[in-house]
């Protein structure tokens, strides 16, 4: 174990590093708790530090109720960890809470709530997120789609059509044939944020997309849509270069385009959310969380903003960490940058 000023200074930070490491007992109170306990900081006087929740309870300490300290007798990121193993090792099956929790070696409750804070989902959501990651995998071999599904551990082919077009933006024929029956058009065009690409569906736009390589953007929209038909349309999708690069010079503030794009339910609630926050103004990635009704779900939160596929009407660059700083962003900081400083000297400017 690191020294006591170490160890104190973890129970101040509430270091996740120590959860299983490390206890503290207040003695005004009795009480003993994990560094990443929620309650307020005692006085260092007042404290009494451990290596188990063993010696807290052998030094007449009883268990804080509100960050359940025995159940952070393993580290928790590794429990965590092996839980997702074993569903992706058995995403075939249906696996109910109870396994998990025999697994994971906690209560069934607790399991659900550290799972959850971790991950952004249920055991249960992973699971169907794994069966979907297989039955992309089993599609893209040439399976047929009724080996492809029960491979995966779909019992009904009923339900993945009902879903089929959230989850895979397409049936899952469609989906195993590349996009094929699909035409795509496209076209690229310079922009103050280097190449820009629109590429639309009959529906509406799928993917908008910036690099310094144009050739990069159309081997990026093969990659995606490998078997659609690729149609190359400057003159149809001239007016939406223009919105796009009219709002980019900040000659316009709204940007409401059509938009046809794949999204499971939580990430489409999350780029609508992204659509409200007002033009040069930001959110933290814990406030878009909160803003999705899952505050729990940080980081889910995170990974809709980095799988956005259209940029800038779906403004995931005014997202940034709760310290201030960027995060990360899919088509490169310096855009991200770029975009923000764009946006603020216009506000200013008013």
């Amino acid at each position: 174990m690191q020294g006591m000023d170490t160890q104190w200074q973890a129970v101040l930070s509430r270091d996740a590093a120590f959860d299983g490491k490390l206890f503290y007992g207040v003695t005004t109170t009795g009480i003993y708790c994990r560094p990443t306990c929620p309650s307020r900081r005692p006085k260092r006087e007042n404290v009494q530090l451990f290596q188990s929740w063993k010696e807290a309870e052998d030094a007449g300490f009883r268990a804080c109720q509100r960050c359940e300290p025995k159940n952070a007798s393993a580290p928790q990121i590794d429990v965590i960890i092996r839980v997702c193993r074993y569903i992706e090792s058995h995403a075939e099956q249906s696996l109910p809470l109870d396994e998990l929790a025999e697994v994971a070696q906690l209560s069934s409750f607790h399991l659900l709530r550290v799972f959850k804070k971790a991950t952004g989902m249920t055991p249960s959501a992973y699971a169907r997120l794994c069966r979907l990651r297989a039955l992309k995998e089993n599609l893209r071999t040439g399976k047929s789609v009724s080996d492809s599904l029960y491979d995966s551990g779909y019992g009904s082919s009923s339900r993945v059509y009902e879903k089929s077009k959230n989850e895979l933006g397409m049936t899952p024929r469609t989906y195993r044939d590349g996009g094929i029956s699909q035409t795509i058009h496209y076209t690229i065009a310079p922009s103050p944020l280097g190449m820009l690409l629109v590429a639309a569906t009959a529906k509406g736009i799928c993917a908008i997309q910036f690099d310094d390589d144009a050739g990069r953007l159309e081997q990026e929209l093969q990659n995606e849509f490998p078997a659609a038909v690729l149609s190359l349309q400057p003159e149809l999708l001239a007016p939406w270069i223009d919105q796009i690069n009219s709002h980019l010079h900040q000659e316009t503030i709204s940007l409401q385009l059509p938009l046809d794009v794949r999204a499971t339910a939580f990430q489409r609630k999350v780029w609508e959310i992204l659509q409200t926050i007002p033009y040069g103004e930001t959110r933290t990635y814990s406030e878009l969380a909160v803003m999705a009704g899952k505050p729990e779900a940080v980081r889910a939160a995170a990974s809709a903003c980095a799988s956005n596929p259209v940029a800038v009407v779906v403004p995931c660059h005014r997202i940034l960490r709760t310290d201030g700083s960027l995060g990360g962003y899919r088509w490169g900081l310096s855009r991200k940058v770029q975009l923000l400083e764009m946006e603020r000297s216009a506000q200013q400017e008013k």
